[in-house]
């Protein structure tokens, strides 16, 4: 007989809040890309104004744990999932923020040609949201093994990252406009380096749930 029903329906809640969350994001970095990739200045509008269900949804995660805290009386593995949790959202709002920093490069864009068709970006977009399902899967399923597993990919994209910036910077020239689109697309790439980073916490934040150890997958 579960002898805290009130503290696992709670816990049920605080997960699927955060499960659609992490959902959310992943649609707004897809969403984010693609209007770059397309020029689709209506994508990207949509991108920014989804900003605000993300918020949302924080500030929904970070009521429930806080009456977790407050009125369930949680054991120590406990408040390691719900400060888990919190630390999850967290990561997942600054990632939705780099989505937006995308979408707003997008309608900067507006009018211009790309200078060259996305092709690494893409990649690393692709990537960095494979990361991130996993990582939210490592979190539900409390499985160290699918969270360490983000190391190899953060990698890839490291990988990824080093051979955007040599051919974008390799492209640049005595062209105003052509360097400023460059110089953009290099943020871009940064943007998605650093979703891939906070999605490794997110790893790192499951590992230590798990096994209250400390693990850094940025090495």
């Amino acid at each position: 007989m579960d002898a805290r029903p009130g503290f696992h329906l709670s816990l049920a809640l605080l997960q699927k809040e955060l499960q659609q969350m992490g959902e959310s994001v992943e649609d707004l970095i897809y969403t984010s890309v693609e209007s770059l990739a397309k020029l689709d200045e209506k994508a990207a509008q949509q991108v920014i104004q989804k900003d605000d269900l993300i918020d949302d949804y924080l500030m929904t995660i970070d009521e429930l744990c806080l009456r977790l805290i407050a009125l369930q009386q949680p054991m120590a593995s406990d408040l390691r999932i719900i400060g888990t949790a919190l630390k999850i959202a967290t990561d997942l709002e600054r990632i939705a923020d780099h989505a937006v920093d995308i979408a707003k490069i997008t309608i900067r864009f507006a009018g211009e040609e790309l200078v060259k068709p996305l092709e690494v970006i893409p990649q690393m977009a692709e990537i960095a949201i494979e990361m991130l399902h996993e990582s939210l899967l490592s979190y539900t399923e409390r499985d160290v093994h699918r969270a360490a597993s983000l190391a190899e990919k953060d990698d890839r994209v490291d990988k990824l990252y080093s051979t955007v910036m040599q051919e974008l910077m390799g492209m640049m020239g005595t062209d105003y406009h052509r360097n400023r689109q460059l110089t953009h697309l290099l943020f871009v790439a940064h943007f998605l380096e650093r979703v891939a980073d906070h999605t490794t916490n997110i790893g790192e934040g499951v590992i230590y749930m798990v096994t209250g150890k400390r693990k850094d997958l940025n090495v």
